[in-house]
């Protein structure tokens, strides 16, 4: 790689007055710890796909490059992984893949967010299932056997990882209960449920995390912490889930559907259920958002295209005051709720798609985990400016413009189309008090036909499977390359002008030569 000298003297006065200037002007003297919430937890489809080669290799280079400690998924307790069942009326526990999977999941430095859900077959109460892969969704058919069941799961890891090791961990009781798609009990249902599970939890030791409801909507917070504080009931963290739609759930990723018009609509949701939990005295207990999206559907074109990355730093950025955690869903377009993967480029979940391309969402965390520990104060309420000890710079700028729908649009006739950028005019960052000498800078660009490997697969002509060539082609796309310079400075500031195009992500490194 060619490294260009270039000495920064750009001024305002270089720019042509028409043009619409962004400044982001900050003193580098001025920072606070920052809060690492936005990669807290990640979520996956389900435990059974854990154990694949594939799901593996891309979940170790994901924690390598975007840096999440948690990661949370369904179906633990479902047959497939054998945990459960029942010989002449009596339990018979095996936990042969759920070692497996939590042995790989440690040995890469990522804990489990447990989810303990659904319901093994031996204990169910009726046949109604959700899914390709028919989790039971049903209460349990015998209370005591089902606080046994969560007993022997919990003391079965303490006993092979610990309790300093698993009193880190959360467990997490059910999946969206208050959805008919995951859940046929009622509320009285869920919490009696929830009483015997957190129950249980705690009785194999007090230092063990219990929380929920877990709900779709952001619904039953209030309802679930009146309950748990008149029954004494463990509860030491509130989870529940956020999606860029309106309504819930698309099993099949068959409806037409459409971004929420209040494109801040997530971070409303977020701070009226922390108001909440501060009314009712909980003003510090964690609040985990274990999912939350643009779009709950697994068959959503919004997934893949390099607007979603800058609608998720957007939601991420501004819901920071109210979160302990925000975990995106999912990691990986290995994900079978609707049957087996289809297209390449389907609008699946994950961050990286069936093949390990990458999406530029994937790159929005990724630039997340590279920026350092201090965070420079900062009024540009979509950018992140971060220093560390040894005088070096990192930050995020972006740019959120919502899509521009037609009346009749859903999000899958608009994101199947090519959909270029425009040029909303220059960003100008300046970071006063900087320490002169010589540094490298580092630019790094993600947006339209910028590691957007989905809009070259639209110029594919969208193609169901992909060649080997393809395949490579689309990798080669979604690879980021740096522009490199060599930067001296001599009067306490560091200016650069960037252009500033819709949806647009950069990443900038000042490293100290």
């Amino acid at each position: 790689m060619r490294i260009f000298f270039l000495f920064i003297v750009l001024t305002l006065t270089t720019l042509i007055h028409s043009e619409n200037i962004r400044v982001i002007d900050v003193d580098v003297n001025k920072s606070t710890p920052i809060s690492r919430y936005y990669n807290f937890c990640v979520g996956a489809g389900r435990a059974h796909e854990g154990l694949r080669a594939e799901w593996q290799k891309q979940l170790a280079e994901i924690k390598k490059e975007c840096g999440f400690r948690y990661i949370r998924f369904h179906g633990l307790l479902h047959d497939d992984m054998g945990v459960y069942k029942e010989k002449n009326g009596k339990p018979v526990y095996n936990f042969h893949y759920i070692d497996a999977l939590y042995d790989f999941l440690l040995s890469i430095d990522v804990r489990p967010f447990v989810e303990l859900s659904f319901m093994p077959d031996a204990l169910k109460s009726g046949e109604e299932t959700v899914f390709w892969w028919k989790g039971n969704k049903t209460p349990p058919s015998n209370k005591e056997k089902y606080a046994s069941l969560i007993y022997e799961v919990v003391k079965h890891f303490v006993d092979r990882y610990g309790i300093d090791e698993v009193k880190k961990w959360y467990f997490e009781i059910w999946n969206e209960p208050n959805h008919k798609g995951f859940f046929t009990g009622t509320q009285d249902d869920y919490f009696e449920m929830y009483k015997i599970a957190a129950t249980a939890v705690k009785k194999v030791s007090d230092k063990l995390k219990v929380g929920g409801p877990a709900t779709a909507g952001n619904a039953w917070v209030e309802d679930m912490i009146k309950f748990c504080d008149k029954n004494t009931i463990p509860l030491d963290f509130i989870s529940t889930h956020t999606y860029g739609l309106k309504g819930f759930f698309d099993e099949y990723g068959v409806k037409k559907l459409g971004l929420n018009s209040d494109y801040d609509c997530m971070v409303k949701d977020v701070s009226k259920v922390r108001n909440a939990m501060t009314e009712l005295g909980k003003k510090d207990m964690e609040l985990h958002y274990t999912e939350f999206s643009s779009s709950f559907s697994s068959h959503d074109l919004i997934h893949d295209t390099y607007q979603n990355a800058t609608y998720i730093l957007n939601t991420l950025r501004k819901s920071q005051d109210y979160v302990t955690s925000m975990s995106y869903w999912t990691f990986t377009d290995i994900f079978e709720e609707a049957g087996t993967v289809g297209d390449a480029f389907h609008g699946g979940f994950g961050l990286v798609n069936w093949h390990s391309i990458k999406k530029p969402t994937f790159y929005a965390y990724s630039f997340l985990n590279k920026l350092y520990k201090s965070e420079i104060q900062n009024s540009d309420k979509s950018s992140w400016i971060t220093k560390d000890e040894k005088g070096n710079y990192a930050a995020l700028i972006y740019d959120f413009t919502m899509p521009e729908f037609e009346k009749f649009d859903t999000n899958r006739s608009y994101f199947i189309k090519d959909r270029p950028d425009t040029s909303k005019g220059k960003i100008q960052l300046k970071l006063d008090g900087v320490r002169d000498g010589k540094y490298i800078l580092y630019i790094y660009k993600v947006g339209y036909r910028h590691c957007d490997a989905n809009s070259t697969y639209i110029d594919m002509g969208r193609p169901s499977q992909l060649s080997l060539q393809q395949i490579e082609a689309l990798k080669e796309v979604s690879r980021i390359k740096p522009e490199v310079f060599s930067v001296e400075l001599n009067n306490g500031l560091f200016e650069l002008d960037l252009d500033w195009r819709s949806n647009m992500m950069y990443f900038i490194k000042l490293s100290v030569m």
